[in-house]
């Protein structure tokens, strides 16, 4: 267990920064050692790491067993917070550097969307070496990544430039039902085989939300660029249920008119052990143009212990029926550093899906979430979670070069062993336009259903307003008007 203790003395820098630093160095504590929870003392842990900011300097502190291991003190008298947090940022890293005897792939950058960065600079017409450069230097990250976010970066605003998405929307639907709960998820999912009987009271809520966003953005004068059927486990619905629901979204928004906006229709279907060929065939019926198949990992004694329960000839027989079935534009996702998992496993879980030869990869680095059963129940799996490398990500990025398909976005996540990242390949010309938008918050994302937050975005005055609803699905159904009444105030701020 770690400690990380902060004393901000400037009233200044405690009111714009205190919180940032809590975060950001906890988030470097995380990615230099691991699993070990961080807690706001110095008392019963392994290890304490201090900081103590005034107007003009600080102090950093590293103490083993309350005994003094390093300490570096320094003038920091930049007048912008944001430099000065970056200043104090390099130095921690450097000092963690020298005691563990370690560096990290991704330096100081601790940020969900690393992208934006360089989205930015792209905007205000710097070159790709000054945008290198800033990477470098700023954020210590190593050449490699920052080339993959420039390269994605620059994708990205290609790709976005190709349509109006600003005066456009995109929809997303949230089904919160999974055959079971995988060890690593913090989603709010629930199993299908207890909820089978509210599953059409759901639906019916649903579409009630569903109908008021596309009239409320209408009279905005906003169509849906993209829609995203996401959960939970969309294919965890019925056959008939999953026709439904997606007959309901082409009638409701009228897909099939020459006049619609919509250029990308997906639907997860995520789990092999959910997908039939009637749900297939309900998906290629109503003209869904992408779906995701996800094996996650193809070692069957890996996918028992995170307790999905299908085996690898589940994923390799629903991938090749979706094949029979017409569908042509298919994302593998899976993670890397899963418990007991190496750079072998990885390896061959790449090999066989180089034989599928999917339209797109998404690789994820295993996360520590904090509601996730992996972490509430970590004692028992402490000694298999390694986390994933830097050397498990780049063979992944060899194998979709080999496949021929080409980053597109990339994010991070909060507790990933190693500070790493999630990155997603597709071939050009079937990236998946939802991800971009949401991931760089380029446009609002108007979303449906339990647990889903709608994010309007305030284009021009670098603002984006919230609206949550609730993740219970009994509390979802029955509070459906006020799921709405929260979009209508939603609206009215934007």
């Amino acid at each position: 267990m770690i400690g990380y203790i902060q004393k901000i003395y400037d009233d200044v820098e405690r009111e714009k920064a205190g919180k940032s630093y809590q975060y950001e160095i906890c988030s470097l504590l995380t990615a230099f050692f691991g699993n070990q929870k961080i807690r706001e003392t110095e008392e019963d842990v392994e290890l304490v790491l201090k900081l103590e900011v005034d107007k003009n300097s600080a102090k950093i502190i590293i103490e083993k067993e309350k005994k003094e291991e390093r300490c570096s003190k320094f003038v920091c008298d930049d007048e912008e917070i944001s430099k000065r947090r970056n200043h104090i940022k390099r130095q921690v890293y450097e000092m963690l550097c020298d005691y563990t005897g370690k560096t990290l792939p991704w330096g100081t950058l601790t940020g969900i969307r690393p992208t934006k960065i360089a989205m930015e600079f792209i905007e205000q017409g710097k070159t790709e070496q000054e945008i290198l450069a800033y990477y470098e230097q700023e954020y210590l990250t190593t050449n490699q990544k920052a080339q993959m976010c420039t390269k994605i970066a620059f994708r990205e605003q290609e790709l976005l430039s190709e349509f109006p998405y600003e005066e456009q929307y995109s929809l997303y639907v949230g089904i919160p039902f999974c055959p079971s709960t995988c060890l690593y998820c913090s989603f709010t999912s629930y199993p299908i085989h207890q909820y089978e009987k509210k599953t059409w009271e759901y639906l019916e809520a649903l579409k009630k939300e569903i109908a008021y966003i596309k009239e409320a953005m209408e009279e905005q004068g906003k169509k849906p660029s993209t829609i995203y059927i996401g959960g939970g486990t969309p294919t965890s619905l019925s056959a008939e249920q999953l026709d439904h629901l997606l007959h309901f979204i082409r009638e409701e928004f009228r897909l099939d008119d020459e006049e619609t906006n919509l250029l990308e229709f997906t639907v997860e279907a995520g789990r092999p052990d959910s997908i039939t060929r009637e749900k297939l065939q309900a998906i290629k019926k109503n003209k869904v143009d992408r779906i995701s198949i996800n094996p996650q990992t193809m070692k069957d004694d890996t996918l028992k212990l995170i307790g999905r329960a299908h085996l690898v000839e589940d994923t390799k027989r629903a991938f090749l029926m979706a094949r029979e079935e017409g569908i042509d534009n298919i994302n593998m996702d899976i993670i890397v550093g899963l418990p007991g998992e190496d750079l072998t496993d990885v390896k061959h879980t790449l090999e066989e899906i180089k034989k599928m030869q999917p339209e797109s990869l998404t690789v994820h680095s295993l996360a520590i979430k904090r509601a996730a059963n992996l972490n509430i129940q970590m004692e028992k799996y402490r000694s298999m979670v390694k986390g994933s490398t830097n050397e498990m990500l780049m063979l992944v990025d060899e194998c979709a070069s080999q496949l021929q398909l080409v980053p597109y976005y990339l994010y991070r996540q909060k507790n990933i062993p190693g500070n790493l990242e999630n990155v997603g390949y597709a071939k050009k010309g079937l990236e998946c336009l939802y991800n971009i938008l949401i991931m760089e918050e380029k446009q609002t994302i108007m979303a449906a259903g339990a647990g889903a937050t709608s994010k309007y975005v305030c284009h021009g005055e670098n603002r984006i307003e919230r609206a949550e609803n609730v993740k219970n699905v009994d509390q979802y159904i029955e509070r459906i008007d006020e799921m709405i009444e929260r979009k209508r105030v939603l609206l009215q701020k934007g």
